[in-house]
């Protein structure tokens, strides 16, 4: 059947159907989290509108109130007839389960000649009830597009968006209600068959996963799974590959390479790194050669080989998807949609990735806000050990006001964003796919490209860090920052003057800085306030790098400063609140 384009893009899109008909679900799918309520004016009938992004353009979506008939028998049912004359182009949502009430209103419609698509939506309502319509059918006999839908998972959204173009008004063919609905009859003979068919394991699986309650149920043993996989694969790795070739491979080379360059002095310890009681301390030698390249190689690597290991499996099995439409609606109202679900679990490995995978959120507004929070609100797997092990010494309630201080404060800072942050959140359209197991070849090949692509991105940046920060010690840049910091240390925080030192090695490694606090015997109490100060100031030195790549000294900068006002509100607050 050809298609005629509309010859120009709308500027308006009314959403228009009968009552219950999961109308404001596609609302929500379709727009943004910029969404607005109005009264019509001269009445007090509320209707929402929102934006859509089509072809780079925004197209501001209405969500007219719901109608049986444009013979208006309410002020509601008036306000929406009115409205009709507003729009460029009508989607005309229809119950698939209940297709012949639908199709009246559907008719009327095409009587407007009004450029009109048809979203029939709850499909997969319709596929378990054993109704099968043939959409191919049902288009050729409406003479406009029709698009199967799910508007609770996003499934057929996409296609809806592509359609839009090829809305048209077709010829007017009844105008009495007698005629329209003898023809209602016709065509759902034509395209509508029953039959009995019980779900397959797929389909109520996907069921679950988008179910309000079982859904978030479901997420929780699939994250807490995927979480501890990730973590025994990156310490498996870390354990029996990185750590025994540094210390038995690199170790004994640079420390062959140390007396060729005098042994000490400032150009020996920014290559090989300064010697700790006569041999190298990958993690505190701070050389080019063993920090720079250990940092790389041996922490990050292990952990970005295990996440996108899951990660690719949890794609490709088909999970990811109907994880970001679950999360969608709470992740709204921090400013993002649901894929921004994605870096912030990445975040819980190592916040470098986390960051660079914020690229997959489309506005820079969203990319900002996420990078931001993963920044302060989500732990690296090397810093939660650290604090469990310091910190769980005291007792596991401890532990917990860390990480429900962290939740707490990336909740609320997000909301903050969220009104704070100009700019626009585009919607979330994301098509569901079937659950299926996929090679394990394609897992690979996705598994070493995405590991090299990092490699080449973030090796060269991380050098750059360690470079940057031996010359800082260098001209005693720490020094003078301890120095400056010691009094909103000790009067804000409650910390001892030494704990100063460790904040500042926070922005090397932090999980570093969380064991420099062990032998300052701080009470439970300043445990729990320097753990999750060091966790929401500023990140290692590599993940601040990643951010200036990622959003650019201004945001960076932005970002900096919400994080640093961020950790001492909420350590100030719980060295205020918390018992002693």
């Amino acid at each position: 059947m050809q298609r005629t384009r509309c010859p120009n893009k709308p500027r308006r899109i009314l959403l228009v159907g009968n009552p219950n008909v999961g109308k404001s679900a596609l609302f929500s799918r379709l727009t943004g989290t910029y969404i607005t309520t109005s009264n019509y004016p001269g009445t007090t009938v509320e209707f929402t509108r929102g934006l859509l992004r089509m072809g780079g353009e925004q197209v501001e979506v209405i969500d007219v109130p719901g109608i049986y008939a444009l013979e208006p028998t309410s002020k509601a049912e008036e306000v929406a007839v009115q409205m009709l004359e507003q729009g460029d182009v009508v989607i005309n949502v229809v119950d698939a389960t209940n297709l012949e009430r639908n199709l009246g209103l559907t008719l009327e419609l095409l009587e407007k000649r009004k450029p009109l698509v048809v979203a029939l939506n709850m499909w997969d309502d319709a596929r378990h009830r054993g109704i099968t319509i043939d959409v191919a059918m049902l288009e050729e006999l409406l003479c406009v597009p029709v698009v199967p839908t799910v508007a609770v998972t996003g499934e057929g959204v996409r296609e809806l968006v592509d359609r839009l173009g090829d809305a048209r008004a077709p010829e007017v063919v009844f105008s009495s209600s007698e005629g329209r609905w003898a023809k209602v009859g016709e065509i759902v003979g034509q395209v509508q068959s029953l039959s009995h068919r019980h779900h397959t394991l797929g389909e109520a699986v996907g069921d679950i996963s988008s179910h309000p309650v079982w859904g978030f149920m479901l997420a929780a043993v699939v994250l807490a799974a995927a979480f501890g996989g990730i973590r025994l694969v990156g310490e498996g790795i870390i354990k029996y590959i990185s750590d025994p070739f540094f210390e038995m491979v690199w170790m004994p080379l640079l420390m062959k390479l140390s007396p060729l360059l005098g042994g000490a002095g400032m150009w020996h310890d920014i290559i090989v790194g300064r010697l700790i009681n006569g041999g190298i301390d990958f993690m505190q030698s701070m050389g080019l050669l063993s920090t720079g390249l250990y940092i790389e190689f041996g922490v990050v690597i292990p952990y970005i080989v295990a996440f996108y290991f899951v990660l690719g499996l949890l794609e490709d099995i088909g999970y990811l998807p109907r994880l970001a439409v679950l999360m969608d609606t709470l992740l709204h109202r921090l400013g993002l949609h649901g894929y921004a679900i994605i870096p912030t679990i990445l975040g819980l490995g190592c916040n470098v990735p986390a960051i660079m995978a914020t690229r997959i959120l489309e506005s820079r507004r969203e990319r900002f806000i996420a990078a931001t929070l993963i920044s302060i609100g989500v732990p690296c797997a090397a810093l939660q050990a650290m604090v469990m092990g310091l910190v769980g010494r005291e007792g596991i309630r401890y532990v917990a006001l860390v990480y429900a201080s962290l939740f707490v404060s990336w909740v609320v800072i997000g909301l903050i964003l969220n009104r704070a942050v100009k700019g626009f959140s585009p919607e979330l359209l994301v098509e569901i796919p079937p659950y299926r197991f996929p090679p394990w070849r394609v897992i690979g090949q996705k598994l070493w490209f995405r590991v090299f692509i990092f490699i080449k991105e973030a090796l060269p940046i991380v050098l750059a860090a360690v470079l940057l920060v031996n010359l800082l010690y260098l001209f005693g840049v720490f020094d003078f920052i301890a120095g400056v910091a010691a009094p909103v240390v000790s009067g804000v925080l409650g910390l001892p003057r030494e704990s100063v030192v460790a904040l500042a090695v926070g922005f090397l490694r932090k999980d570093v800085a969380v064991g420099m606090l062990a032998p300052l015997t701080l009470t439970a109490k300043q445990l729990v306030v320097a753990s999750t100060v060091l966790a929401m100031l500023f990140p290692c030195v590599a993940t601040f790098v990643i951010l200036l790549r990622e959003l650019g000294l201004k945001d960076m900068l932005k970002a900096t400063g919400v994080m640093l006002a961020a950790a001492l509100v909420v350590g100030g607050l719980q060295n205020l609140l918390l018992p002693d």
